[in-house]
């Protein structure tokens, strides 16, 4: 018997995480339904989910640090939030927490469950890969793994980290425009989730700028152009 994929479910609004958690009952999913971000923490540790969905907006423990505990235990878990903000800095707060999306309430059980499957196949994708090696200057990328080896230290990038850096290095040394990178990486082309995109480059670009072959270029009003030169 195939085993059901667990959820983790935090939702301080005692009507709407019920609702939520029989519709994802009814679709087929195992889920534990927690009223606070901090018993949402302990239960984490406890049934280790394969999917998490966050309400930013919860007692004794938000959504965005409950994200950054459940991130300091794994970069792969894919990271759900469900707010009623739309305010672009929620949104970039809650992507620099290391979520995956942003589900603005009300919604739709259908939208839920249409997000959710989008992690969970690429999670399922990268399990069942062989782990490949990708050469970036003198670092070591292992996509399937999310590790960034260097010759000192070793990296854990996030899945979405990952996922940007894989299609940078499958596009070397080409103007990439943004909505190429938000279709391809993020599934689709969104004012916020662009504004996203720019803090991963960010952040990518900080853990490449040791290495001097290595660049990631703005191109304003473009795009970006991931560039190695030959030593």
């Amino acid at each position: 018997m195939q085993q059901k994929t667990k959820i983790l479910l935090a939702e301080d609004d005692l009507q709407l995480g019920f609702i939520i958690k029989d519709n994802l009952e009814e679709a087929g999913f195992q889920v534990v339904n927690c009223p606070d971000g901090e018993t949402a923490w302990e239960h984490y540790q406890k049934t280790n989910p394969d999917l998490c969905i966050l309400d930013v907006n919860m007692p004794y423990r938000d959504g965005f640090s409950l994200a950054k505990k459940i991130r300091q235990k794994s970069d792969r878990i894919p990271i759900l939030f469900l707010t009623a903000k739309s305010l672009e800095e929620d949104k970039l707060k809650g992507f620099a927490a290391g979520g995956d999306d942003y589900i603005i309430k009300p919604f739709s059980m259908k939208e839920l469950l249409s997000r959710m499957q989008v992690f969970l196949r690429r999670n399922k994708m990268i399990v069942a890969e062989t782990s490949q090696t990708i050469s970036i200057g003198n670092f070591s990328f292992y996509p399937a793994e999310l590790k960034l080896v260097g010759e000192k230290d070793t990296v854990s990038l996030t899945q979405r980290e990952a996922e940007l850096l894989e299609f940078l290095c499958l596009h070397p040394n080409k103007v990439l425009k943004r909505e190429e990178i938000l279709s391809n990486v993020w599934g689709k082309n969104d004012f916020f989730l662009g504004r996203s995109m720019d803090v991963f480059m960010t952040r990518l670009r900080k853990l490449l700028s040791i290495e001097p072959s290595v660049t990631i270029e703005t191109i304003h009003g473009v795009g970006y152009r991931f560039t190695i030169s030959e030593g």
